[in-house]
């Protein structure tokens, strides 16, 4: 079989999995990403090892849970020794880059300890974990924080080209729009979200990070190469451009999920986050009809760039040649169960699309159909290198390839649950609970029947996804239920235990160093 010979990897941020219409929205239209659907195959029960951006990206770019690798939240680095995406493609000649965000951090005291800097060729992959950062913008760039970091951002630096003003052009013009008098209303306060941002279209983020990917395809030749176009969109500031910013109103958002039973003696856990000031806020209905035009119209942008960039591969002649996986890092709350943001495993949360193409002849077979198999985002490390027919990694990799479902075959040996986890140490829900930061943690098991969360120290939670859909109603001690608890107890345990820690040494050398000790002269047990 033909390997494949690019991958164009890309990743929205914070975009829902039902905010497209190939997943069954209504009057958000997504044609483009419609039409890679149509090609290609739409896994519809896709999920995410932890819903939180940085220990998300990192199981995405490494194929291993974070339980594993141990990057727990958004500024914990991902231990130096972890093999990423980059450390799997380089040795086959695959540049390996990013353009866009990662949310990933370096793990500068390991490199400290092996004498590494970021400053030599080797630590700057090192630290950007494995990926060539060909246009690294984790898209976070307000005054203070970008001071801080030094106040270097090259999409400020090509605003400034452009001729917007400042030292900081993504907070003042990107992510912000303008007052009647000329004020500067920052996109930080969702009461601005449905406002116009104070730049232009073909300028925005969106856009900028589009040039930048075919750019880098341009440059890269007759190299073979994986592009992980990361969009910045439609994560927080929600502020989109015109003629974005305005294109939906309330007749066309999707009816919020929640239920006043959800407030009845709540779990602890999910009481402690519906306290917190961003649930508190986009419980308000005002906060919905102000958030969604432009959570709505960024997604709207995204597509309308992706159908000229997958044009402009067509044209290039690269299409027949490139993958392309389409994506998200987690969901968004938007008030639905009475939440703000991410973190919990509520499906709007936990749940994202997963669309990808293969170009070759043997995909033919599963052209536009639809997968309904529970996959995860470990995944797609071994799809890529199945891919490239590169050399297996099953001693570190913990993910299953997904190209069977690409070439049609009959899979019968699959997972029959999917596992997400969080590090809720960073939250203000570990004050409200008062638990310690080694307690802050929580594990999803998900089979196609039942949802079960166990929240240390407390006790879980359990959700009938058959007669409870919207997922409600928390059986997590009823006492009908005691039996199923235990069932998925029991599947949790067997994933946390089956983990791959041996990861300096390879199947295949394990078996080679079985044993031979006679062999070596070492005698144990012999008289």
């Amino acid at each position: 079989m033909k390997k494949i010979r690019n991958i164009l990897f890309i990743m929205a941020d914070q975009l829902r999995w039902d905010y497209l219409s190939c997943y069954g929205h209504t009057h958000l239209k997504t044609p483009n990403i419609d039409k890679l659907a149509a090609k290609g195959v739409l896994f519809d029960r896709a999920y995410v090892q932890s819903p939180v951006c940085g220990p998300s990206r990192a199981s995405f770019y490494t194929g291993r849970t974070v339980f594993s690798h141990g990057s727990t939240w958004n500024r914990v680095p991902l231990p130096i020794g972890e093999l990423t995406l980059g450390d799997y493609l380089r040795p086959l000649g695959v540049r390996t880059a990013v353009v866009g965000k990662t949310h990933m951090e370096p793990d500068s005291d390991g490199m400290a300890r092996l004498g590494l800097n970021q400053s030599t060729e080797i630590g700057v992959v090192i630290s950007h974990p494995g990926f060539e950062p060909y246009e690294l913008d984790d898209g976070l760039h307000p005054d203070v924080a970008f001071k801080k970091r030094g106040g270097k951002l090259r999409y400020n630096d090509w605003l400034k080209e452009k001729g917007y003003k400042g030292d900081n052009p993504w907070n003042d013009y990107a992510n912000s729009a303008e007052g009647p008098n000329g004020e500067i209303l920052s996109g930080w306060y969702l009461r601005n979200s449905n406002l116009p941002a104070r730049i232009k279209e073909e300028h925005s983020e969106t856009a900028y990070m589009t040039l930048r990917a075919k750019e880098f395809i341009e440059e890269s030749g007759d190299m073979p190469w994986l592009c992980h176009l990361s969009y910045i969109k439609p994560h927080w500031p929600y502020m989109a451009p015109a003629p974005y910013h305005n294109m939906y109103s309330s007749d066309s958002f999707k009816e919020v999920k929640r239920h006043p039973d959800e407030k009845i003696n709540p779990h602890p856990v999910y009481d402690a986050f519906m306290k917190m000031d961003v649930s508190q806020v986009f419980s308000k209905d005002q906060t919905r009809e102000t958030v969604l035009p432009a959570y709505m119209g960024m997604i709207k942008q995204i597509d309308d760039h992706l159908g000229e960039l997958f044009n402009w591969l067509k044209d290039s002649g690269k299409a027949d040649e490139t993958m392309i996986v389409f994506t998200s890092d987690h969901g968004d709350y938007l008030g639905d169960h009475w939440l703000g943001e991410k973190e919990l495993f509520h499906e709007v949360s936990v749940r994202v699309p997963l669309i990808i193409f293969d170009p070759r002849p043997e995909a033919d077979i599963s052209r536009g159909t639809i997968v309904n198999e529970l996959v995860e985002a470990i995944d797609l490390v071994p799809t890529f290198l199945s891919a490239k027919r590169a050399p297996p990694a099953d001693h570190r990799l913990e993910g299953m390839s997904l190209e069977p479902f690409l070439h049609g075959k009959d899979v019968t040996d699959w997972r029959e649950a999917v596992f997400s986890e969080i590090d809720y140490s960073y939250y203000r829900a570990r004050d409200i609970l008062g638990v310690g930061n080694y307690d802050a943690r929580g594990y999803m098991m998900r089979t196609q029947e039942w949802k079960y969360i166990y929240f240390r120290g407390f006790e879980p939670q359990l959700f009938d996804l058959t007669a409870d859909v919207e997922e409600f109603f928390d059986l997590g001690v009823d006492p009908d239920h005691e039996g199923i608890r235990k069932t998925m107890h029991a599947l949790l345990l067997e994933r946390l235990i089956s983990r791959k820690n041996r990861v300096a040494q390879s199947d295949a050398e394990l078996e080679r160093n079985r044993g031979n000790e006679e062999a070596s002269g070492i005698l144990i047990g012999k008289w």
